[in-house]
C-alpha cells in the first residue's frame, strides 16, 4: 500500500480588497514544490466581502519515502 504525506500552503492575495494574485510569483512557488515531488490535489479561494478572495488554500501530496 502506498503512503502519502500532505502539505497545505496558503497564498495571500494582494490589493486593497484582496483578490489580486501575482501569477509569476505563484507559478515560481508551484514549480519549486513540483520539483520537490509535491503534486497539487486541490486549490480553493477563501471568501472575503464583495466576492473577492483573501487567499488561496492549496493542498499538495507526495509519496512518502520508505
Amino acid at each position: 500500500m502506498e503512503n502519502f504525506e500532505y502539505k497545505v500552503v496558503v497564498y495571500d492575495t494582494k490589493g486593497l480588497w484582496g483578490g489580486i494574485v501575482e501569477a509569476n510569483q505563484l507559478e515560481t512557488r508551484l514549480n519549486l514544490l513540483g520539483s520537490e515531488g509535491w503534486e497539487m490535489v486541490s486549490c480553493s479561494s477563501t471568501s472575503q466581502s464583495y466576492g473577492s478572495s483573501k487567499s488561496l488554500v492549496c493542498i499538495f501530496k507526495r509519496k512518502k519515502n520508505g
